[in-house]
């Protein structure tokens, strides 16, 4: 991953971040119509995820944007290959929002066919926290995952969704998981964002509780905790080439919005430079449009 470029590019929303041949694919099958073009995109989703081999972490960041992007299409493979295990992922988590109970059953059956890819199980606990399942049905899926990829940064992140006092769990649940895994997570895993994720949520959770929470929030990226994470944040992923996963660049851009939060715009000028514009909808949605508030802060840094 280029980490600096020579000039900083307008900011623009990029689902693919700096996946090139997702990036491609994506406007390949964005510009196809027709049952002829459609099988040309098909071909192309395929030889995409195929090409990742056993790279659980780039597997499960294509996946996401593709079934994001191309429901549409991921329905129509696992039509026309209801045996392949690559088509059964896609159209599963392509389903997630709108038949939970009907993903977690095509994750179940991905999973049968290909043993070893942590990505159906991902599925699979996306599916179980939408679906507000008790804990005994989400451990036995958390366990698939890590024996086959104990640090992958979206099942992390869907236990920190799960865990939090707004779905199934409480402050004190959230305080134990991150301190299980920060105990223990080796420097530049792909769940490093943990922490600064976990920060940023209660930021705006304690926000918009108003009241005495709020009123001390002025103050919250000073707290020695918050501001450890910044610090570790800034020191392991600034290095060039120091973060490699598939989701590095959202994860300096999570970095980029909590350092402009904390007042520390000097810190935050390069690693607004390392994002290079490539602009998530989160965390920046929180303050309205997600491009205009990168520009926004960016433009400060």
């Amino acid at each position: 991953m280029a980490l600096f470029s020579r000039r900083a590019h307008e900011p623009r929303l990029a689902p693919e971040l700096d996946d090139v041949p997702l990036g491609r694919v994506l406007r390949g099958v964005a510009a196809t119509r027709g049952i002829g073009p459609q099988d040309l995109a098909v071909a192309q989703v395929e030889r995409l995820l195929r090409d990742t081999g056993d790279d659980w972490d780039r597997r499960s960041h294509r996946v996401g944007v593709l079934a994001h992007a191309v429901p549409a299409l991921a329905r129509a493979w696992r039509e026309r290959r209801p045996s392949d295990p690559d088509a059964l992922v896609l159209a599963a988590w392509s389903e997630l929002a709108t038949d939970p109970w009907g993903a977690l059953a095509t994750c179940r059956r991905a999973a049968e066919i290909r043993p070893g890819d942590p990505t159906p199980w991902v599925g699979a606990l996306a599916a179980v926290r939408i679906l507000r399942r008790p804990t005994s049905e989400l451990t036995p899926i958390w366990k698939e995952i890590h024996a086959r990829d104990p640090w992958h940064r979206e099942a992390h992140l869907q236990i920190l969704g799960y865990l939090s006092p707004e779905e199934q769990g409480s402050q004190a649940a959230l305080r134990d998981f991150l301190d299980d895994v920060v105990a223990v997570m080796p420097p530049g895993a792909p769940t490093s964002c943990l922490p600064l994720a976990a920060a940023v949520r209660q930021y705006h959770r304690d926000l918009d509780a108003g009241g005495t929470r709020a009123l001390g929030i002025g103050q919250y990226w000073a707290q020695p905790h918050t501001a450890r994470w910044l610090d570790q944040a800034l020191a392991h992923g600034m290095p060039p080439g120091r973060l490699r996963h598939a989701a590095a660049v959202a994860d300096l851009g999570l970095l980029a919005y909590a350092l402009s939060r904390a007042g520390r715009m000097r810190e935050a000028g390069p690693v607004f430079s390392a994002v290079d514009g490539l602009v998530t909808p989160w965390p920046w949605s929180y303050e309205g449009d997600p491009v205009e508030c990168y520009g926004r802060y960016a433009g400060r840094a």
